[in-house]
């Protein structure tokens, strides 16, 4: 072993990337397991997320399928202005800034609750039974989320409006009314992703040291003081990592999900850019002005993450990089 340090120490400057690569080489060989269990997202990120980025010269583009992107007509910021220009851009912005101001708000807060809320049960079983429920709706589709909405609300027989009547009041049109649809919306969110959201915060607060909980309890904190003094402390750099990505998703809304909740009286506070995406680029064909407002999407969404990670780290946290 003295004799490997002493050549290595003894080759010249010369050598010195020879014996960085080996090092490497030896490094890899030895974690090859690791990187063969990161090898399938790997793929995937690249397959699904930076190879189609070559499509986005579609959006300086005149794109004919026929000519296909090396063969279509160059226009530079052409469908950049007719975007910005869209009288129905800023109502579109305003709704989809809304929707996630409403995600923000309402739903960010409750799997913190519901994790400290789980990690208070003091019975495995029970805490073990109670995380099962609230997963499940995580596996139902959006469309199984909605028709049971639908179900429910629906004038002709919907379970809310029949108690509303006996209760002596009208009839009241939720799916159809303009004013309803952000509280159903973050409802529905709530109902099927706070549960599924949890996990992150349950895997943080596990990682506490039990010590901090036993020392507060000397000094006389009860549960109320601990979760305020340990555990919300414990688990902050997972909360602000956390918001920082959700930043970053402001344009990228779920379309399946407002698409399915999108109707001729709501679209004025409901179209968003992902629906709006949809109905130019599928339905009318108009395959480079999508492409310009993905753009959009993105460019906004990685400056808001760079951003707020920036402004994370001059408050002192560590952020996402």
């Amino acid at each position: 072993m003295a004799n490997t340090i002493n050549q290595e120490a003894t080759v010249s400057p010369a050598g010195a990337p020879s014996i960085r690569k080996g090092t490497t080489m030896r490094r890899i060989v030895r974690n090859r397991y690791m990187y063969i269990m990161v090898l399938p997202g790997l793929i995937y990120f690249i397959v699904f997320k930076y190879f189609p980025m070559w499509g986005l010269i579609m959006s300086f583009q005149d794109y004919l399928p026929y000519k296909g992107i090396m063969g279509s007509e160059w226009v530079g910021f052409k469908h950049f202005n007719n975007l910005f220009t869209d009288p129905e851009f800023w109502t579109i912005f305003r709704n989809t800034i809304v929707l996630f101001l409403y995600n923000l708000c309402f739903y960010f807060p409750v799997p913190i609750l519901l994790a400290v809320m789980l990690n208070e049960v003091a019975n495995a079983y029970v805490k073990k039974f109670i995380q099962t429920i609230v997963y499940i709706p995580h596996f139902l589709s959006w469309v199984i989320v909605v028709s049971i909405t639908y179900v429910m609300l629906t004038m002709d027989g919907g379970i809310i409006n029949q108690m509303l009547v006996s209760l002596g009041f009208e009839r009241v049109n939720f799916l159809m009314s303009s004013s309803w649809f952000h509280p159903i919306y973050v409802v529905q969110v709530i109902w099927r992703e706070a549960g599924w959201g949890t996990i992150v915060y349950l895997a943080a607060i596990a990682s506490i040291d039990p010590q901090l909980y036993e020392a507060a309890r000397m000094d006389g904190a009860g549960r109320f003081r601990q979760i305020w003094n340990v555990t919300l402390p414990g688990i902050r750099n997972v909360i602000i990592v956390l918001l920082i990505l959700r930043v970053g998703n402001v344009m990228d809304l779920s379309f399946e999900h407002v698409y399915l909740l999108l109707n001729s009286m709501n679209r004025q506070v409901a179209e968003i850019f992902d629906t709006y995406v949809y109905t130019l680029g599928i339905k009318q064909g108009q395959y480079s002005f999508s492409t310009a407002v993905g753009f959009f999407k993105s460019f906004v969404g990685l400056a808001l993450v760079m951003l707020s990670n920036k402004l994370a780290q001059k408050f002192g946290e560590e952020g996402i990089y």
